[in-house]
C-alpha cells in the first residue's frame, strides 16, 4: 500500500507545485501518512483543509478507506 499511496503523492505534489508550495513524506506507517507541506502552502491558512479535504479523501477515495493524513510542522 506504501507505493500506491507514494505514487499517489506525486501525481498530486503538481496541484501543490502550481500555487507555489510543495509536500514533503515524513513517513507513511500502514495507512498513517505523515506530510510536511512547505512553500506557500506551508503557511497558507488553508493547510488543514488541503491535507484533510484534499489529499486524504482523495487517498481513501482510490486507495484505502483506513488513510488517515496528519500534516507535521
Amino acid at each position: 500500500m506504501e507505493d500506491k499511496i507514494r505514487a499517489k503523492l506525486e501525481e498530486l505534489r503538481k496541484f501543490l507545485q502550481a500555487d507555489g508550495g510543495d509536500m514533503d513524506v515524513v513517513g507513511i506507517e500502514g495507512a498513517a501518512v505523515k506530510l510536511r507541506l512547505k512553500g506557500a502552502c506551508g503557511g497558507c491558512p488553508h493547510a488543514t483543509m488541503t491535507i484533510k479535504q484534499g489529499i486524504e479523501r482523495i487517498l481513501r477515495e482510490q486507495i484505502d478507506e483506513t488513510i488517515t493524513v496528519e500534516q507535521v510542522r
